[in-house]
């Protein structure tokens, strides 16, 4: 090793030469060596041959994610739009004030709302939201990342997926996620069998959920993913679909064949103001955020909060009230809901004898989400003075709002007849499968006759939802597409829709 060992001549005691090495020498010579040993020996233990490249053991990338601070990411979804629908956006307001308070930043939290309710002409209360009849406002703060037409399916999952260059508009905001962080999704709209609504574009399947939830999990950027889905027959989503094995441990406000619920309803207890006459919240989300609110998240497990939403919506003591559900992965129940929405520090002396814990355990009245447009239509004629046009106005609204559901009622019932024949009608209608099985075997089926069906027939209080089931049934007998995409098509136009 030519330049490493060197020596210096010099003559001992009886003449003769000597080599002599230096302190000074010696010393560098075995620090060149130790490191081309420490080298070769990190070579050997992490060469990992693929082609001509090389890639950390997975011994040093699990030292290395052990040093990344974990983090919280999270996705807020209101999918309706319109004042008649202004519950739901309430409630992913509320929700970001919950996630703001538990210290959470921004740039981890993304917002999905049409954002046209804060200002709309009927609130009376401009630049105000409220979550419940005393409520503070939770418009305060909330980020514009994507609203408007911007929040559409594709937008969504590609936020979910981290995919920056899939989203047209907004904020460009996404999940940046990595393999410690954890992710909570909060999603409040109306939904039918298979189909959480969207307002603007199609809706989103389970299917398309599901598959973005896997491929999520095939890139490893989580540890862990908590999932609240408020809407009627959420159950659907996840029902047959999701896997165990992903991480994932989702919560809904019903099974998947039964409505959510509205609450804080105009002529209900309680009550809104007097000058809010539309349904401030949900009684699934309310709960759960009425309960995050108080308690001290580092010391409440998702299973505690799960168990005490499932009691408020008081299955037992309501006729027609939901089943909250639980699927995947329930260890994660086990965990703390600090994980996944942080904590208040205000909460940290919370008490369970607090005079504020008896309000989590009474329900309030309640609305079926199909009955929520009515209402409020109704209450705005009720209220409105004798005689003025805001009176005419609502009195037209609410005779729309009833003469469409009569057309959409009438043509599912032209579109099976004219598919099936009369006598399937009942079947097509009724049918559910069984506990355990997915909703529909062919997806794109499916897809096709919701979002047509959504197109020629939809309505803002989206009651043609209510059907999905049917069309989910109509693709399990096999049906046609393009015959039923006619059927659909012909059918929307000839019942005598309101203009």
């Amino acid at each position: 090793m030519d330049g490493v060992f060197t020596s210096d001549k010099v003559k001992n005691s009886n003449g003769g030469d000597i080599n002599y090495y230096s302190r000074e020498r010696k010393m560098m010579c075995y620090y060149r060596l130790f490191v081309l040993l420490a080298l070769s020996s990190f070579v050997v233990e992490s060469r990992h041959l693929k082609g001509n490249s090389y890639e950390l053991s997975s011994f040093h990338r699990s030292r290395i994610n052990a040093t990344i601070e974990p983090k919280i990411w999270a996705v807020l979804v209101a999918g309706s739009n319109g004042f008649v629908n202004y519950r739901h956006q309430a409630d992913i307001c509320h929700a970001y004030q919950i996630l703001k308070n538990g210290g959470l930043e921004d740039e981890n939290i993304i917002v999905f709302m049409y954002d046209d309710i804060a200002f709309d002409v009927e609130n009376s209360r401009p630049g105000v939201i409220i979550n419940k009849p005393d409520g503070d406002n939770v418009y305060k703060g909330v980020p514009k990342d994507y609203t408007g037409e911007d929040v559409n399916v594709d937008n969504l999952l590609a936020a979910i997926l981290g995919n920056k260059t899939g989203v047209r508009g907004g904020s460009g905001k996404v999940v940046e996620s990595g393999p410690n962080d954890h992710i909570f999704i909060y999603y409040a709209d109306h939904g039918g069998a298979g189909i959480l609504g969207m307002p603007s574009g199609v809706d989103l399947t389970a299917k398309d959920l599901m598959n973005t939830l896997k491929k999520k999990h095939a890139a490893k950027s989580y540890k862990s993913m908590v999932i609240y889905v408020e809407a009627c027959e959420s159950g659907s989503i996840f029902e047959g679909l999701l896997p165990k094995n992903m991480n994932i441990y989702a919560i809904t406000a019903a099974n998947a064949n039964e409505s959510s619920w509205g609450t804080y309803c105009p002529g209900e207890f309680p009550s809104p103001p007097s000058d809010l006459d539309t349904c401030l919240g949900d009684l699934f989300s309310i709960s759960w955020m009425e309960d995050s609110d108080i308690h001290d998240l580092r010391k409440e497990t998702l299973d505690q909060q799960y168990q005490l939403v499932r009691r408020r919506t008081a299955v037992d003591d309501m006729v027609g009230a939901s089943h909250v559900m639980q699927y995947g992965n329930k260890t994660i129940a086990k965990q703390f809901v600090f994980n996944y929405m942080g904590a208040n520090p205000k909460n940290d002396y919370y008490s369970p004898s607090s005079d504020d814990d008896s309000s989590l355990t009474t329900t309030p009245s309640i609305v079926s989400q199909h009955d929520a447009t009515p209402l409020h239509f109704w209450h705005k004629f009720r209220n409105a003075p004798e005689g003025s046009p805001k009176k005419t106005e609502a009195h037209k609204q609410l005779m729309d709002e009833l003469s469409l559901r009569k057309h959409i009622d009438e043509s599912v019932n032209q579109i099976i007849s004219v598919v099936f024949g009369q006598e399937k009608v009942p079947e097509m209608l009724n049918t559910v499968q069984s506990a355990g099985n997915p909703l529909v075997h062919d997806w794109d089926c499916f897809k096709m006759l919701v979002n047509s069906f959504k197109k020629q027939c939809g309505s803002t209080s989206r009651y043609e939802m209510k059907y999905s089931r049917a069309f989910a049934n109509m693709c399990n007998a096999g049906v046609h597409i393009n015959h039923a995409t006619q059927a659909i098509t012909q059918a929307c136009s000839t019942n005598s829709p309101p203009p």
